[in-house]
């Protein structure tokens, strides 16, 4: 990875979370269901079904298993319900109820045309409204990257249907004092950050970013799913103005698959994305000014409900900040924060690469509620 692109992932990481907050009251329409959908096609992992959900305006595709307490996954960009394919297995045996949905955008879940459709009023509406219409009062939510941005949001806006939080590699730091976007826009000027990359759009609105990776999934997201350690080609890009060109040729092929993501895991996330096309999870960043903008409520705010953090020890989203430094910034911003936990050797995609130790984790801090 280059310089300047590490620089960035770092800086998105610190501050993805303090960008956002949001409201929305998340009720259910009369026409919302949680009714099985019998044409849905069979779950690849044994244990657990799909159905469709009508909620917020959305038909939502959810992956569940168990029966008992509602535990709430949101994954992040760019994943799927499959993301949490090992934890929710191991809650439905510990008795729970562990639903993931597709977030909006993503997989088999509606796809909405307009980029304001993906801001994090509709984000928190989306999951308070998948509590309500999957029968329960309230659930502990968990989340990873832009899961985690909607998770503590969520446990800010919505504490009532939220009971607790856990959330994965994007740390809670309070919310930004300016806009986010524009504290990009003055770092890296004409440099390539990718986040400035997703914000490009055609004069017919269409995306920049969405076009080079629709045209290769599979080159994008072997280059994304990987472990610090995996073996790497060189870059064929080392420009670091972003006159040179996109991400993809900005990151070097993996000369073999991490020991945590199989041939058919991998199979399995580039036919999602075939399928729903990157456009969706990429309109989530095309709304963090509007985030910042909308929510001046959240100045100040405190997450009050029982949290919990983990992330991989090497999560470039973290930049390498200590357990006890995390620690100490999270505890001025959360009133019941119960552990900060990173784990060694470890990346981004912490859930996947250690499943143990992470279920560990969770179900440790859900018998602890």
């Amino acid at each position: 990875m280059t310089a300047i692109l590490r620089a960035g992932l770092t800086l998105l990481l610190l501050t993805t979370l303090v960008a956002c907050g949001a409201g929305s009251d998340g009720s259910p329409s009369d026409s919302e269901s949680a009714d099985a959908d019998p044409e849905t096609e069979a779950s690849p992992v044994a244990g657990v079904s799909f159905r469709f959900v009508d909620v917020n305006g959305i038909r939502m595709r959810v992956a569940e298993a168990g029966e008992g307490p509602l535990v709430l996954f949101a994954h992040g960009w760019p994943e799927s319900w499959y993301s949490w394919r090992h934890q929710l297995p191991a809650l439905a045996e510990a008795g729970y109820r562990a639903v993931a949905p597709d977030m909006r955008g993503y997989g088999s879940t509606t796809a909405p045309p307009d980029i304001a459709d993906y801001d994090i009023a509709h984000l928190c509406g989306d999951l308070k409204g998948l509590v309500s219409a999957l029968g329960h009062e309230e659930a502990v939510l968990v989340g990873h990257d832009w899961g985690a941005v909607a998770g503590w949001q969520c446990a800010l806006l919505e504490p009532k249907t939220f009971r607790a939080a856990v959330n994965m590699s994007v740390p809670y730091r309070g919310r930004a004092a300016r806009s986010p976007l524009e504290s990009w826009q003055e770092q890296f000027g004409d440099n390539f950050f990718y986040i400035l990359y997703f914000q490009e759009l055609n004069g017919d609105g269409s995306g920049i970013a969405e076009a080079e990776f629709d045209a290769d999934p599979r080159g994008l997201l072997s280059r994304l799913y990987t472990s610090p350690g995996t073996p790497r080609e060189e870059p064929h890009l080392t420009d670091p103005l972003r006159s040179a060109g996109g991400l993809i040729p900005r990151r070097g092929a993996p000369t073999e698959l991490p020991d945590w993501l199989s041939s058919e895991d991998l199979a399995y996330y580039v036919g999602e994305f075939e399928g729903a096309g990157f456009r969706g999870g990429i309109n989530y960043y095309r709304n963090f000014h509007r985030n910042w903008e909308t929510t001046p409520q959240l100045d100040g705010a405190r997450v009050e409900q029982p949290s919990l953090f983990i992330a991989g020890e090497q999560d470039v989203v973290i930049g390498g900040v200590t357990r006890d430094q995390l620690e100490e910034e999270m505890q001025r911003v959360t009133l019941d924060l119960r552990g900060v936990h990173l784990i060694p050797d470890t990346g981004h995609w912490v859930q996947q690469e250690r499943p143990e130790q992470v279920n560990q984790l969770l179900l440790e801090f859900l018998a602890g509620l």
